[in-house]
C-alpha cells in the first residue's frame, strides 16, 4: 500500500508520499511514488501515485515520453500519434490533469484483457498539483477512470492510499489561510500517524513544497528513517498528545 497527501493553502502547495510497496509481509520493496517536472519560474508540477505499480509506472513513462516529444523532434517522430501532449505545454493545470487521466485510460485499455483474464485490478489513483506562470496553484485527484476532482476552499487537501489514519489532524488544522510552514508540519504529522498505525506504509518519505507564484519548488527532498528532524517532530507530537490526554478531565 501507500500514503500520499497533497495540501493547498493560500501560500502554496505541500506534497508528501511514502515509498513502501508490498505484496505480503515477506515481500516488501521501495518504489518512488512522487515525480516532479519543472521549468523554473515558468511551471512546476508534482505527481504522486497509489494503486497498481505497473500501471503507475507506465503512466509516468507515457507522460515523460510526451514531454520529450514536445521538446525533441526526433522523439516526436519516433512516437508519432502515440505521444501524449506535453505536461509542460498544457495551457492550464486542468488540462494537465486531463493529460494524466488520458494516460491512465490508455495504459489500462492496453492491458485490460489480460488483467480481466487474471482477475487482477489494474487501477491507479494519482494526485497532481502545481502552477504555471500566469495561473493559480491547483491540486487534483485523478481517478482510475481518467476523470478528476479538484481541491477547493472547503476541501484544501487530497489523499490517496491509506488515508484514514492521517486524516483527523488535517481535518482539524488545515484551512486555506494556514501558513505554508504549518501545512508542511501537518503533512508530516499526518504521515507520522499513518506510519505508526499501518505497516504497509513505510520510510523513506518524499517531500516537495511549492510556494505560490514562484513556479519553482522551494524544497524537494527525501526523508530517511534516521532523519533527526522528523524523529524529533514525531516524538514531540507523541508527547503533546499524551499531555493533552492526561489534561482532559
Amino acid at each position: 500500500m501507500t500514503y500520499c497527501v497533497g495540501l493547498m493553502v493560500d501560500q502554496g502547495l505541500v506534497f508528501l508520499s511514502d515509498t513502501r510497496t508490498n505484496a505480503g509481509i515477506d515481500n516488501i520493496a521501495r518504489f518512488r511514488k512522487m515525480f516532479t517536472w519543472e521549468v523554473p519560474g515558468e511551471r512546476s508540477l508534482v505527481l504522486m501515485t497509489a494503486g497498481n505499480l505497473a500501471t503507475s509506472q507506465a503512466v509516468v513513462s507515457m507522460l515523460e515520453e510526451g514531454i520529450e516529444a514536445g521538446t525533441s523532434e526526433e522523439a516526436a517522430a519516433m512516437l508519432g500519434d502515440n505521444a501524449l501532449p506535453s505536461l509542460l505545454k498544457a495551457p492550464n493545470m486542468f488540462r494537465s490533469a486531463e493529460i494524466v487521466g488520458e494516460a491512465m485510460v490508455a495504459v489500462q485499455k492496453r492491458f485490460r484483457k489480460s488483467l480481466d483474464q487474471m482477475n487482477e485490478a489494474g487501477g491507479s489513483t494519482m494526485i497532481l498539483g502545481g502552477q504555471r506562470k500566469g495561473g493559480t496553484p491547483r491540486l487534483f485527484l485523478v481517478y482510475p477512470e481518467g476523470n478528476c476532482i479538484e481541491a477547493t476552499e472547503d476541501t484544501p487537501f487530497l489523499q490517496i492510499g491509506e488515508h484514514k489514519y492521517g486524516k483527523p489532524i488535517l481535518d482539524r488544522v488545515i484551512a486555506r489561510d494556514t501558513p505554508l510552514e504549518e501545512a508542511r508540519k501537518a503533512a508530516l504529522l499526518s504521515m507520522d500517524s499513518t506510519l505508526r498505525s499501518n505497516l504497509s506504509v513505510g520510510m523513506p518519505l518524499d517531500l516537495a513544497v511549492l510556494p505560490t507564484d514562484t513556479c519553482t519548488l522551494s524544497e524537494r527532498r527525501r526523508i530517511e528513517a534516521d532523519d533527526e528532524d522528523f524523529h524529533t517532530l514525531s516524538e514531540n507530537w507523541s508527547a503533546a498528545l499524551k499531555d493533552a490526554f492526561h489534561g482532559i478531565l
